[in-house]
């Protein structure tokens, strides 16, 4: 059996935006027991990540590294058709993961006790970030 559904993650900027709780809200309804859901996101210019969900200052943290890793500051880059953060944005993302697979075990995702699934933003301002889900199993 496969689902397939669309979420729609609003993003006020850079940052991390949890959507752990869509997600299974959407898979509890799918009648699915075990299986593998991907979760795919359609842009280049954000990521997903499964991080820790339960202390605020990893993902901001996160976000911070990020930042001086890849600043925007830099003179080098010859892609900023949109911005500043344009370049910035598409390295970040290529550091990072645009899918995700998670087991689905008896009806719940195997997320560990503080795992949480984020869309992590890299532009500066607000975007409607797709997230496509898939769910296979029995």
């Amino acid at each position: 059996m496969v689902r397939n559904t669309t979420l729609t993650v609003p993003t006020q900027g850079k940052g991390l935006y949890p959507f752990t709780k869509h997600v299974e809200d959407w898979v509890s309804k799918q009648g699915i027991g075990n299986g593998l859901l991907t979760a795919f996101v359609q842009h280049t210019s954000c990521s997903l990540l499964i991080q820790e969900n339960a202390d605020p200052d990893v993902t901001l943290d996160l976000r911070d590294f990020f930042e001086r890793l890849a600043p925007e500051d830099d003179a080098n880059y010859r892609h900023t058709a949109e911005g500043p953060d344009d370049m910035t944005s598409h390295i970040r993302s290529a550091l990072t993961q645009s899918s995700l697979s998670l087991p689905l075990i008896s009806g719940k995702l195997a997320l560990g006790t503080w795992q949480g699934l984020y869309v992590f933003e890299h532009r500066k301002h607000p975007h409607q970030r797709r997230v496509v889900l898939q769910l296979m199993g029995e």
